[in-house]
This record gives C-alpha cells, structure tokens and sequence, in this order.
C-alpha cells in the first residue's frame, strides 16, 4: 500500500484537484443559474413546462457527444467540459426548486402576504426557507452526477482523476485505474456528505422537526 501510494499520490493529489475544480465551478454555475430561474418558473407557469422539458431533453444527451459538441464553440481544454458539465447539473436543482417552492403551502404565502411583505420577502424569508430541504436533494443530486461526469472530460483535455482511468484502460494497468476510481468515489461521497451537513445548517428549525 505504502508502495502504491509513493508511485500514484502525486498524480492522485494533483489530479483530484484539477477534477475537483472543473466540478465545483460547473456545480456552482448550476446552482447560480437553476436556482433563480426555479424561483421565477413558480411565478410563470406557463413557461415552466417549456423550460423543464428543454432541460430535460438536455439531460438526454449522452455525455461523450455533449462534451464533443462542445469542441466546435469552445475548443479543448477546461472551458468545454466545465458548460457541458454545467448543462448536467441544470435539471435536478431546476426541477427540485421549482418542486421545492410550488409544495410550499399557500397559508404561508398568505401569512407572509398579511404581514405586508412583498413578493421578494415572501421568497426569501418565507418560501425559500421552507423548500430548502428539497432544493439542497437537487443540488447534492447533481453534485455527484457531475463529479462522476466529470471523469469524461479527460477526452477533451480537461484533466482530472479520468486521465488515470483512461490511460490505465488504454495501457492495461489496473492500478492507474483504481488510482482514478477511487478518489472519484471518494469526492463523490464526500461532497453528498457535506452538502447534507450544510443544509441542516440552512435549514430552519421549525422546518427540519416538520421533516
């Protein structure tokens, strides 16, 4: 073991982070943009089956040929792999927002309308609050789809732990691909495991002892 890791950590070590980081900007650009936009479905309904549909129909796209449709627009590199990882990541936090906002229960929204708060109050001190726990399920949700994604992106120069995967595959070396694998695992499991700590942080109280 001691042996495996003088030969491989290095190469581990460096590319987890180079994976990590594709993953987390992809993720976060997720959360930036699905979020919001879930909020303000809830508002127009009649545009949030054409939008959800779209994302979905994203979602069908294999992988491999999403990453390769990049390179025409953006070339090789990081760039690429970091928007078509971001497209992955759209539908569980798009979905689970607006999911997440439309079962909260309209006495609240009337309460919050009682209390003289406007439409952005309500949000955010009300609505959001209370559909956090299913919003924070999307995001962990694509949290681990893009890290286990993320691995692909070595095809187009990317980086990260699919390097070792693909050359062990191509050279037949075992250990080069457990040495990929398993910090994939690893990332993966520890990002879900996070994310669950960070939202029992964010969420309310009240809301957590309804759960």
């Amino acid at each position: 073991m001691v042996a495996y890791f003088n030969e491989y950590g290095s190469q581990m070590l460096s590319k987890s982070a180079e994976h990590l980081y594709i993953s987390v900007i992809a993720l976060l650009l997720g959360i930036v943009i699905a979020v919001p936009l879930g909020i303000l479905l809830t508002r127009t309904p009649k545009v949030a089956n054409v939008v959800i549909s779209i994302t979905s129909a994203l979602q069908t796209v294999p992988s491999l040929a999403l990453l390769a449709l990049m390179i025409p627009f953006f070339g090789v590199g990081k760039f690429p792999a970091i928007i078509a990882l971001f497209i992955y990541s759209l539908l569980p936090i798009l979905r689970n927002t607006y999911i997440g906002m439309k079962n909260v229960d309209a006495n609240y929204r009337d309460v919050a309308k009682g209390m003289g708060m406007t439409n952005f109050e309500s949000i955010r001190m009300v609505e959001l609050p209370l559909a956090l726990p299913t919003i924070m399920a999307g995001i962990r949700l694509a949290a681990v789809y893009v890290i286990a994604w993320a691995t692909l992106a070595s095809y187009i120069g990317a980086g990260g732990l699919g390097d070792l995967i693909f050359s062990g595959l191509n050279n037949y070396q075992p250990p080069l691909i457990f040495a990929g694998t398993i910090p994939v695992t690893i990332l993966a499991l520890a990002a879900d495991f996070f994310l669950g700590i960070l939202e029992k942080h964010l969420t309310p109280k009240t809301t957590r002892e309804a759960n």
